[in-house]
């Protein structure tokens, strides 16, 4: 792959711990130690992606793997909260597609251009403000902040493009790119001049516009790994439209019908639904036709019999492309929006220990519950819905966590602490 064309890359994400609450006292005549007056932790910086149009690779990414938010600043006296975690902004290319490393699995799809949270940052921790009761008037506890939402990330750019131009190397993909639109790319007489996508925006007409994107050549076991194809047969993944560019010069010694079923092979055999997607086959360089040569009606009548439409083309001298445009610009208007990818990540289920494991503390009429698992349990509950709250009431009774405070002699009505979590014992 060429050194200044990166399309995918591996990075990990963590966002900011929350701020731990203070545990502090003010000083006022008749009032037990002063009272408590501790404020709450800042809650940690979270990490958003979001779009940079100015962007059109993954480069940034090829020398820094790690992205780390700030933490949130730690409770001070006199009911001052810790100041909150700056966010981590990231910014990618449009048509990055962000997938969890460990499953594969798609997180999020950044073509719409909208923000993207990826890892929200942990909540502060209360302080010893919160614990004060008639019968408690001097909590000398605070709660830690909690830790922010860590993954590894695999990040995958697929090129936004109306149009792709597949075909064998050489074929003249880039020379057509750069006469119907006002792209620059590099065009030689060899194979693989082209080793990253180019993209260029061809213009139809008064308000009629589409971006076309040349792949890099496409050879027999691209979809195995072979020579170039096989990294850039994602970029055609969101094309509309396929342009089927197809040399029946003879020049190199190939022949087209062989070339063209080559090429739709390597497209099932990477992709089933992409090998379905509407083509437009265009027999470019038929200015070199030697006399005598049957190639052109041999792909005519191949590719009829396939329900395909054929342009003569040649490229190198601006011939039948302003047709084929014409064409493309037709079929796209008749086809559907550019697709995007729907997200289908499950996040794992946090790993659940026994109530053993964790450090249970009785204040008077307060129960403070505390420990690994549990502190990663509730970072992940959505305590605003009713079937998140649900499934930690399960889990913190299949746990064992209710049955050991039980044997400790828990009440009803007691105030149980779990980190920034509060709520009254119910028997």
């Amino acid at each position: 792959m060429a050194a200044s064309f990166v399309d995918k890359a591996r990075i990990t994400v963590r966002a900011g711990s929350g701020g731990d609450g203070a545990v502090a006292f003010h000083r006022e005549k008749y009032v037990a130690a002063g009272g408590p007056d501790g404020g709450d932790g800042g809650r940690g910086g979270s990490v958003v992606f979001s779009v940079d149009e100015n962007m059109s690779t993954l480069m940034d990414f090829r020398y820094k793997r790690k992205y780390v938010a700030p933490n949130g600043m730690p409770g001070q006296g006199k009911r001052c909260n810790g100041r909150d975690g700056e966010t981590l902004v990231i910014k990618v290319p449009r048509g990055t597609v962000i997938r969890d490393t460990a499953s594969g699995a798609i997180m999020h799809d950044m073509s719409t251009g909208e923000d993207w949270l990826a890892a929200r940052g942990g909540r502060g921790g209360w302080g010893n403000t919160h614990f004060a009761t008639p019968t408690r008037q001097v909590p000398r506890f605070a709660k830690p902040g909690l830790p922010g939402e860590s993954h590894d990330l695999t990040l995958e750019l697929k090129l936004l493009a109306d149009v792709g131009l597949v075909g064998f190397p050489n074929v003249g993909k880039s020379t057509l790119l750069s006469v119907v639109s006002k792209a620059h790319p590099k065009i030689a007489n060899y194979h693989f001049t082209t080793l990253f996508p180019n993209l260029g925006v061809v213009y139809v007409d008064e308000g009629v516009s589409f971006v076309m994107a040349d792949i890099p050549g496409i050879i027999e076991g691209a979809s195995e790994g072979a020579g170039l194809g096989h990294d850039f047969l994602r970029h055609i993944d969101r094309c509309r439209l396929l342009v089927h560019l197809v040399d029946v010069s003879g020049s190199e010694g190939r022949d087209p019908v062989e070339d063209f079923e080559a090429i739709n092979a390597e497209l099932r055999e990477y992709s089933p639904e992409l090998a379905e997607r509407p083509q437009i086959v265009a027999a470019n360089k038929c200015d070199l036709l030697g006399e005598g040569s049957d190639n052109l009606e041999r792909l005519r009548r191949y590719v009829a019999e396939r329900g395909m439409q054929l342009f003569e083309i040649s490229a190198a001298a601006h011939s039948g492309t302003r047709e084929l445009v014409g064409e493309c610009a037709r079929r796209l208007r008749e086809l559907p929006p550019i697709a995007s990818y729907e997200p289908d990540y499950v996040p794992p289920e946090p790993e659940i220990e026994s109530a053993e494991d964790l450090s249970i503390e009785h204040f008077d009429d307060m129960w403070q519950v505390e420990g690994p698992w549990l502190q990663r349990l509730v970072a992940t509950v959505n305590f605003s819905d009713y079937e998140s709250r649900m499934f930690f009431d399960r889990i913190l009774r299949e746990s064992g966590v209710f049955e050991r405070m039980e044997q400790m002699g828990v009440k009803d009505g007691d105030t149980v602490c779990m980190y920034d979590l509060m709520f009254e014992y119910k028997e």
